[in-house]
Protein backbone atom coordinates (compact mmCIF):
# COMPACT_ATOMS: atom_id res chain seq x y z
CA UNK A 1 0.00 0.00 0.00
CA UNK A 2 0.95 3.56 -0.94
CA UNK A 3 0.13 6.66 0.41
CA UNK A 4 0.73 10.11 -1.69
CA UNK A 5 1.78 13.57 -0.39
CA UNK A 6 1.17 16.71 -2.68
CA UNK A 7 1.88 19.65 -1.60
CA UNK A 8 0.24 22.51 -3.97
CA UNK A 9 2.09 25.41 -2.86
CA UNK A 10 4.54 27.76 -5.03
CA UNK A 11 6.63 27.94 -2.31
CA UNK A 12 8.74 24.92 -1.58
CA UNK A 13 9.93 24.11 1.69
CA UNK A 14 7.48 26.29 3.61
CA UNK A 15 4.99 25.71 5.72
CA UNK A 16 2.70 23.26 3.26
CA UNK A 17 5.21 21.42 2.85
CA UNK A 18 6.19 20.69 6.08
CA UNK A 19 2.63 19.85 7.40
CA UNK A 20 2.04 17.42 5.01
CA UNK A 21 5.25 15.94 5.57
CA UNK A 22 3.96 15.75 9.30
CA UNK A 23 0.89 13.48 8.27
CA UNK A 24 3.47 11.49 6.20
CA UNK A 25 6.02 10.94 9.22
CA UNK A 26 3.45 8.54 11.30
CA UNK A 27 1.91 6.11 8.31
CA UNK A 28 3.65 2.92 8.63
CA UNK A 29 2.90 1.82 4.76
CA UNK A 30 4.92 3.33 1.86
CA UNK A 31 4.57 7.11 1.39
CA UNK A 32 6.08 9.75 -1.12
CA UNK A 33 6.21 13.46 -1.14
CA UNK A 34 5.42 15.55 -4.03
CA UNK A 35 5.56 19.42 -4.49
CA UNK A 36 4.02 21.00 -6.96
CA UNK A 37 6.34 24.31 -6.86
CA UNK A 38 8.03 24.94 -10.02
CA UNK A 39 6.20 22.35 -12.28
CA UNK A 40 3.78 23.40 -15.46
CA UNK A 41 0.59 22.54 -14.85
CA UNK A 42 -2.01 23.68 -16.51
CA UNK A 43 -5.66 23.92 -16.18
CA UNK A 44 -8.48 21.45 -17.64
CA UNK A 45 -9.04 22.87 -21.26
CA UNK A 46 -12.62 20.78 -21.80
CA UNK A 47 -11.46 18.83 -24.39
CA UNK A 48 -12.74 15.88 -23.43
CA UNK A 49 -9.93 13.83 -24.88
CA UNK A 50 -9.56 11.61 -21.39
CA UNK A 51 -13.24 10.12 -21.74
CA UNK A 52 -12.58 6.93 -23.68
CA UNK A 53 -9.44 6.23 -21.74
CA UNK A 54 -9.25 8.23 -19.02
CA UNK A 55 -6.18 9.51 -20.15
CA UNK A 56 -5.77 13.32 -19.92
CA UNK A 57 -4.38 14.99 -23.48
CA UNK A 58 -2.75 18.14 -22.29
CA UNK A 59 0.85 17.56 -22.21
CA UNK A 60 3.20 19.28 -19.79
CA UNK A 61 3.69 18.49 -15.83
CA UNK A 62 0.86 16.67 -14.88
CA UNK A 63 1.52 13.63 -17.16
CA UNK A 64 4.68 12.87 -15.17
CA UNK A 65 2.32 12.29 -11.70
CA UNK A 66 -0.53 10.68 -13.15
CA UNK A 67 0.82 6.89 -12.65
CA UNK A 68 1.74 7.69 -9.11
CA UNK A 69 -1.74 9.40 -8.09
CA UNK A 70 -3.06 5.90 -9.63
CA UNK A 71 -0.84 3.56 -7.79
CA UNK A 72 -1.61 5.36 -4.54
CA UNK A 73 -4.33 4.02 -2.04
CA UNK A 74 -4.66 7.23 -0.05
CA UNK A 75 -3.68 11.39 -0.60
CA UNK A 76 -2.01 13.83 1.48
CA UNK A 77 -2.95 17.32 -0.19
CA UNK A 78 -1.85 20.37 0.90
CA UNK A 79 -2.53 23.76 -0.56
CA UNK A 80 -2.06 27.62 0.12
CA UNK A 81 -5.00 29.91 0.70
CA UNK A 82 -4.91 32.95 -1.74
CA UNK A 83 -7.87 35.10 -2.01
CA UNK A 84 -10.08 32.75 0.20
CA UNK A 85 -9.79 30.15 -2.17
CA UNK A 86 -7.12 27.39 -2.68
CA UNK A 87 -4.11 28.55 -4.89
CA UNK A 88 -4.20 28.23 -8.85
CA UNK A 89 -1.39 25.35 -8.69
CA UNK A 90 -3.03 23.25 -6.36
CA UNK A 91 -6.68 24.16 -8.74
CA UNK A 92 -4.98 23.75 -11.91
CA UNK A 93 -3.64 20.23 -10.61
CA UNK A 94 -6.89 19.07 -9.09
CA UNK A 95 -9.14 20.42 -11.97
CA UNK A 96 -6.70 17.64 -13.81
CA UNK A 97 -8.48 14.56 -12.41
CA UNK A 98 -11.26 15.21 -14.63
CA UNK A 99 -9.64 12.36 -16.68
CA UNK A 100 -10.46 10.24 -13.75
CA UNK A 101 -14.09 10.77 -13.60
CA UNK A 102 -15.31 8.60 -16.65
CA UNK A 103 -16.48 5.54 -16.85
CA UNK A 104 -17.53 5.69 -12.67
CA UNK A 105 -14.29 6.89 -11.98
CA UNK A 106 -11.86 4.87 -12.84
CA UNK A 107 -8.14 5.62 -10.67
CA UNK A 108 -8.88 7.84 -7.58
CA UNK A 109 -12.77 6.59 -6.57
CA UNK A 110 -12.95 4.53 -3.43
CA UNK A 111 -9.61 6.32 -1.79
CA UNK A 112 -9.15 8.09 1.13
CA UNK A 113 -7.57 11.01 1.91
CA UNK A 114 -6.35 13.91 4.43
CA UNK A 115 -6.92 17.72 3.62
CA UNK A 116 -4.89 20.22 4.69
CA UNK A 117 -5.21 24.05 4.09
CA UNK A 118 -2.69 26.71 5.25
CA UNK A 119 -3.16 30.64 4.93
CA UNK A 120 -1.63 33.60 6.22
CA UNK A 121 -4.72 33.94 8.39
CA UNK A 122 -5.72 30.34 8.38
CA UNK A 123 -6.61 27.51 5.59
CA UNK A 124 -10.09 27.02 6.40
CA UNK A 125 -11.46 28.09 3.32
CA UNK A 126 -8.89 25.50 1.22
CA UNK A 127 -9.75 22.74 3.49
CA UNK A 128 -13.23 23.14 2.28
CA UNK A 129 -12.13 23.14 -1.39
CA UNK A 130 -10.30 20.25 -1.03
CA UNK A 131 -13.54 18.34 0.87
CA UNK A 132 -15.73 19.28 -2.17
CA UNK A 133 -13.22 17.66 -4.39
CA UNK A 134 -12.69 14.97 -2.80
CA UNK A 135 -16.17 14.38 -2.81
CA UNK A 136 -16.73 14.90 -6.56
CA UNK A 137 -14.45 12.43 -7.12
CA UNK A 138 -15.69 9.69 -4.55
CA UNK A 139 -12.41 9.75 -2.43
CA UNK A 140 -13.72 9.67 1.46
CA UNK A 141 -12.16 13.03 3.68
CA UNK A 142 -10.51 11.07 7.13
CA UNK A 143 -9.35 14.14 8.29
CA UNK A 144 -8.80 17.69 7.97
CA UNK A 145 -6.57 20.17 9.47
CA UNK A 146 -5.90 23.83 8.68
CA UNK A 147 -3.34 25.94 9.82
CA UNK A 148 -1.58 29.48 9.87
CA UNK A 149 1.33 30.34 7.39
CA UNK A 150 3.66 33.19 6.58
CA UNK A 151 1.62 35.81 4.54
CA UNK A 152 4.03 37.03 1.43
CA UNK A 153 3.40 40.50 3.12
CA UNK A 154 5.74 39.45 5.91
CA UNK A 155 8.95 38.71 3.45
CA UNK A 156 7.92 41.56 0.56
CA UNK A 157 10.02 43.95 1.76
CA UNK A 158 6.68 46.55 2.50
CA UNK A 159 4.91 44.81 4.78
CA UNK A 160 5.66 47.49 7.52
CA UNK A 161 4.21 50.40 5.03
CA UNK A 162 1.40 48.50 2.86
CA UNK A 163 -1.95 49.67 4.13
CA UNK A 164 -3.62 46.98 2.44
CA UNK A 165 -1.18 44.00 3.08
CA UNK A 166 -1.61 41.29 5.54
CA UNK A 167 0.75 42.88 8.34
CA UNK A 168 -1.65 45.69 8.68
CA UNK A 169 -4.48 43.76 8.56
CA UNK A 170 -3.80 41.07 10.92
CA UNK A 171 -2.17 42.98 13.53
CA UNK A 172 -3.31 46.70 12.55
CA UNK A 173 -0.62 50.12 11.53
CA UNK A 174 2.54 50.38 13.07
CA UNK A 175 3.20 46.92 13.14
CA UNK A 176 6.59 45.81 13.13
CA UNK A 177 7.92 42.91 11.18
CA UNK A 178 9.90 40.49 13.73
CA UNK A 179 10.19 36.88 15.30
CA UNK A 180 7.45 37.62 17.17
CA UNK A 181 4.97 39.31 14.73
CA UNK A 182 5.13 36.56 12.28
CA UNK A 183 3.53 33.64 12.08
CA UNK A 184 4.73 30.05 12.17
CA UNK A 185 3.97 26.62 12.55
CA UNK A 186 7.31 26.29 15.11
CA UNK A 187 4.23 28.39 17.24
CA UNK A 188 1.50 25.78 16.78
CA UNK A 189 3.22 22.96 18.15
CA UNK A 190 -0.61 21.65 17.93
CA UNK A 191 -1.01 21.79 14.30
CA UNK A 192 1.73 19.76 13.97
CA UNK A 193 1.04 17.07 16.20
CA UNK A 194 -2.59 17.18 14.57
CA UNK A 195 -0.71 16.43 11.65
CA UNK A 196 0.75 13.13 12.67
CA UNK A 197 -2.57 12.31 14.46
CA UNK A 198 -4.07 12.73 10.96
CA UNK A 199 -1.48 9.96 9.47
CA UNK A 200 -1.95 7.61 12.15
CA UNK A 201 -5.55 7.72 11.53
CA UNK A 202 -5.21 7.20 8.06
CA UNK A 203 -2.90 4.65 8.65
CA UNK A 204 -4.69 2.41 10.64
CA UNK A 205 -7.64 3.01 8.36
CA UNK A 206 -5.37 1.64 5.14
CA UNK A 207 -4.21 -1.27 7.36
CA UNK A 208 -8.02 -1.77 8.58
CA UNK A 209 -8.20 -2.28 4.54
CA UNK A 210 -5.47 -4.55 3.86
CA UNK A 211 -6.58 -7.03 7.11
CA UNK A 212 -9.95 -7.05 5.60
CA UNK A 213 -8.86 -7.78 2.28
Amino acid sequence: MKVLGISGSPRKGENCDRLVKEVLSTISVETEFVSLAGKRIGPCIACLGCVEDNICKVKDGMAELRQKIIEADAYVIGAANYYSVLNGLSHCFLERFYQFRHQEGKGVSGKLAVAIGVGGRNGDPVVDNLKTFFQYNQIECVGSLSAQGVANCFICGYGETCKVGAVHMFFGPGTKINEETTPSLDKQPEKLEEARELGRLLDARLLGFAVAT
